[in-house]
């Protein structure tokens, strides 16, 4: 896993910087509540086995540290996501899936009724940031080097430049992996998994981790399931057994299938925001 690998100590870049390391303000203290709430355990996967202890107290105790360091940081992140009444989204899921066309349909589709800004993960190129602020919106880069995640620190620099409008959505579209981004709170209000039907409909089995720690599964790609031998209803299955609380929606961000139910869900989640 990637908080005892190393891959988290690389070099990072965000928009114009130059590649290294950049500087973290120290935290701020926190009230016990919102401490609290980022160090209960992850959620485990309904049915599924944990991962075996490596046995080794010195990687678990590395491991905690960072997750911890994390969490501090992803409060801080919340805190001032909920003071702007800002909803935040962390859309993950395998490198392939669609994220970023459908993140684009999705942006066209609200861009008239709501604000949304997007940050964008990808180890190396601009290239993502660079298709979504071709829809208008304002998006930055933040490239990981060889880090396999986006980081709650990475997040407050990138959110300190895009510095995004109240009462608005901020979209954080992760780098493409199905693993180690699922540790990794960001301050979000939920994830969002993306799933590709030119997938396996085992995935949720395979990588459980993240889809336990999802609210939302997006079935992608359902134009191509004429030409596919794909089984819908075997791979809802499997997504509800690893997490019965998932809900799930098909959709093609080329033919429009399933958008306006997946923004109507955004724009359900920004007005409660918003409530006193």
């Amino acid at each position: 896993m990637c908080t005892t690998c190393g891959c988290s100590t690389g070099e990072l870049k965000i928009e114009g910087e130059s590649a290294g390391p950049v500087r973290r303000r120290p935290m701020k203290a926190l009230d016990a509540a919102s401490v609290a709430y980022h160090f209960r355990k992850p959620r485990q996967a309904a049915g599924v086995a944990p991962a075996p202890d490596p046995g080794q107290g010195r990687l678990v105790q590395i491991e905690q540290d960072i997750l911890s360091k994390n969490n501090l940081y992803a409060a801080e992140n919340r805190r001032q996501f909920a003071a702007q009444q800002i909803l935040a989204l962390n859309l993950l899921s395998s490198p392939g899936s669609g994220k970023t066309t459908l993140l684009t349909a999705t942006i066209v589709a609200l861009r008239e009724r709501i604000s949304i800004a997007v940050i964008e993960g990808d180890q190396q190129t601009s290239n993502d940031a660079d298709r979504i602020r071709a829809t208008g919106a304002a998006a930055i880069q933040i490239n990981t080097g060889r880090g396999c995640h986006l980081d709650a620190s990475m997040i407050e620099t990138a959110l300190a430049r895009l510095a995004p409008q109240e009462k608005s959505i901020v979209m954080i579209e992760n780098v493409g992996n199905l693993v180690c981004p699922a540790a990794f709170d960001l301050g979000e209000a939920h994830k969002v998994v993306v799933l590709s039907v030119t997938e396996g409909e085992d995935k949720p089995l395979k990588y459980p981790d993240m889809f336990a720690a999802a609210d939302l599964m997006l079935l992608n790609k359902s134009d191509l399931l004429p030409h596919l031998d794909f089984d819908v209803g075997a791979c809802i299955a499997a997504a509800a057994r690893v997490n019965p609380r998932l809900e799930i929606l098909l959709i093609s961000a080329r033919t429009g299938e399933g958008l306006p139910a997946f923004t109507a869900w955004i724009e359900a989640r920004a007005a409660a925001m918003a409530m006193p």
